[in-house]
């Protein structure tokens, strides 16, 4: 890995050979994170109370015209530990999964000297789209990097290529556990397409999970995606997206499954309020268990509700109506601006007609300077799968 870190460096280095030298640039990296996380779960005899303090600290440096380099460090500290966090072995709390760690969180080359064209090497922060099938995890206290290189570039206008290939993605799990990092040849490709209406991008994502654990994990999605927003009034709009992608195994994995993803959803926006609804589906193929729709390499506490009961996609699939009303607001008293949403999610399978469960969800934020101070809340009544859970968090950033 570090070799294949130091000659995509080298490659993109020698693109910039020819440049005269400047002065470099110096950008310091600063975000800081205090969280409190409480977890009230069904068959557990105590609840998860965690306390964790997250740093990252490191540097974007220019050295040349066209070219940056950026490292960053991260450490997560547990302040109070009463709870299972994958790797401490208290198995008789909740899980939180914010262990611990220290460790090389980005280690990046860019270069920019090719026209409309932005090439990065390294280990680096990928967010593709809402994150559906490719994100960072930033929820995490450690989030999710990719030891890759990723070149895009938009040849015309209004179209733009977006190509990665991933040699390990580094989880959220931190160095102590055994999928600290996943090793596999991923490739993450995108056409997309800027109209008036809307955009519209066409994806392939090849997931190659090696760890033996996360084999069945391994697969090939095909997929298109549109997203728009047009206005209404002075003051008002409409957005909507519409998303396909079909599925099947890829690379080592023992399942033989084939299976689709289907999305649909919109958004009216009346000034500071919003209100929106959509139904997601994470389809399920005839065969044995865990032939359903998979997408590890999510940010999958965007999805199916904030107690993260559905990180896995059951063996049935799954299919979530939802809705959400808002409201978001600008200098409000000392805060910068401020922010609310419930959501409300209704889960079923997507085969043997099972009612999962439903789930509400609240967050309030409030920015003030360089501070995001944020409140949220998930209570997850289970029908069918899993058990009644309520998580509560309470959050401090600081982002120089």
């Amino acid at each position: 890995m570090i070799v294949k870190l130091a000659v995509s460096a080298l490659l993109l280095a020698g693109a910039t050979a020819a440049q005269a030298a400047t002065e470099p640039d110096f950008k310091p990296i600063i975000d800081l994170r205090l969280r409190y996380e409480g977890v009230d779960q069904g068959g557990f005899a105590k609840n998860a109370d965690a306390l964790t303090l997250r740093a990252r600290a490191g540097f974007d440096l220019k050295i040349a015209p066209a070219t940056r380099i950026l490292v960053e460090g991260e450490g997560l500290l547990g302040i109070s530990n009463n709870y299972n966090s994958t790797t401490n072995g208290k198995l008789l709390f909740p899980v939180v999964a914010d262990p611990q760690t220290i460790e090389l969180n980005r280690l990046q080359i860019q270069n920019k000297s090719i026209t409309n064209t932005t090439l990065t090497a390294g280990r680096q922060r990928i967010n593709l789209d809402d994150q559906r099938f490719v994100g960072s995890v930033a929820f995490r206290q450690n989030e999710q990097t990719f030891d890759a290189v990723r070149v895009e570039t938009s040849p015309v206008k209004n179209l733009r290529f977006d190509v990665t290939y991933a040699w390990s993605n580094r989880t959220i799990f931190g160095l102590d556990s055994q999928i600290a990092h996943i090793n596999g040849d991923n490739i993450f490709a995108q056409a997309i397409y800027a109209s008036p209406i809307g955009t519209l991008t066409g994806f392939g994502y090849w997931i190659d999970q090696d760890a033996p654990t996360r084999q069945q994990f391994s697969s090939a999605t095909y997929g298109a995606r549109f997203m728009g927003k047009q206005p209404l009034g002075k003051a008002s709009s409409i957005g909507y997206i519409l998303s396909y992608a079909h599925q099947q195994d890829a690379f080592e994995n023992p399942r033989d499954y084939s299976t689709d993803y289907y999305l649909a959803e919109a958004t009216l926006n009346l000034g500071g309020a919003a209100v929106a609804g959509g139904y997601e589906v994470l389809g399920a193929s005839s065969g044995a268990a865990f032939t359903s729709f998979q997408t590890p390499l999510a940010t999958l506490h965007k999805f199916q509700g904030f107690a993260d009961k559905f990180l896995t996609t059951p063996g049935n699939g799954i299919r979530d109506a939802y809705g959400s009303a808002g409201y978001a607001a600008k200098n409000v008293g000392p805060f910068d601006s401020i922010a609310a949403i419930a959501v409300y999610h209704d889960f079923h399978s997507d085969r043997a007609s099972q009612h999962y469960g439903s789930e509400i969800n609240l967050r309030l934020t409030a920015k003030i300077a360089k501070y995001l101070l944020e409140l949220r809340y998930a209570d997850y009544s289970a029908d069918s799968f899993a058990v009644d859970t309520k998580k509560l968090w309470l959050s401090v950033d600081y982002v120089f």
